[in-house]
C-alpha cells in the first residue's frame, strides 16, 4: 500500500469527524473556539469535521478532553460494536439547526414535572407540523 493511500480519510475517519461537529456545536463551542485551544486554525478543525483530515491519536485525546467526553466516544458503534437504535439515530439529529440548542435548554430545567411539559408540548408541536404531510395522509 502506498503512502498516499495510507493517508487517505476513511469511514472511520468521517465518522469520528461528525461526532466531533456534533458534539462540538453541542457545547456551543465555535471551529475557532476548538482550533485556538487545539493550536491548529479553524479550518483545519472543518477539515477534521468533514472527514477530509484525518485527527491523530493525540490531537483526538485533546480534542476530547476539551469536549470533556472520553475517546471512546468517537468509535462507539464501530466494527460491528452494538449500538440501540436511538443512540445511532440521535447523532444525525443534533446535526439540525436549533437542536443542540433545543437540548442544551432542556437539559438545563431541573424540575422533571416540567421536563415532562415540555416534552409533551415539543411532540404535540411536531404532529402539528406533520399533520397536512402527505406521508399522514397515507397512515
Amino acid at each position: 500500500m502506498s503512502t498516499a493511500e495510507q493517508k487517505k480519510p476513511t469511514d472511520a475517519d468521517h465518522t469520528v469527524g461528525s461526532r466531533i461537529a456534533v458534539l462540538r456545536a453541542a457545547r456551543g463551542i465555535s471551529q475557532t473556539a476548538l482550533g485556538q485551544a487545539l493550536g491548529v486554525s479553524f479550518q483545519q478543525v472543518q477539515k477534521y469535521e468533514k472527514g477530509r483530515n484525518r485527527v491523530g491519536a493525540g490531537r483526538l485525546q485533546t480534542i476530547a478532553d476539551h469536549l470533556g467526553v472520553p475517546v471512546s466516544t468517537f468509535f462507539e458503534g464501530e466494527s460491528g460494536e452494538s449500538r440501540s437504535v436511538d443512540e445511532s439515530a440521535s447523532l444525525p439529529f443534533l446535526g439540525i439547526a436549533g437542536a443542540a440548542e433545543l437540548l442544551k435548554a432542556y437539559s438545563a430545567i431541573s424540575d422533571l414535572q416540567m421536563r415532562r411539559d415540555v416534552l409533551a408540548m415539543v411532540k404535540s408541536a411536531a404532529r402539528i407540523a406533520r399533520a397536512g404531510t402527505p406521508d399522514d395522509a397515507a397512515s
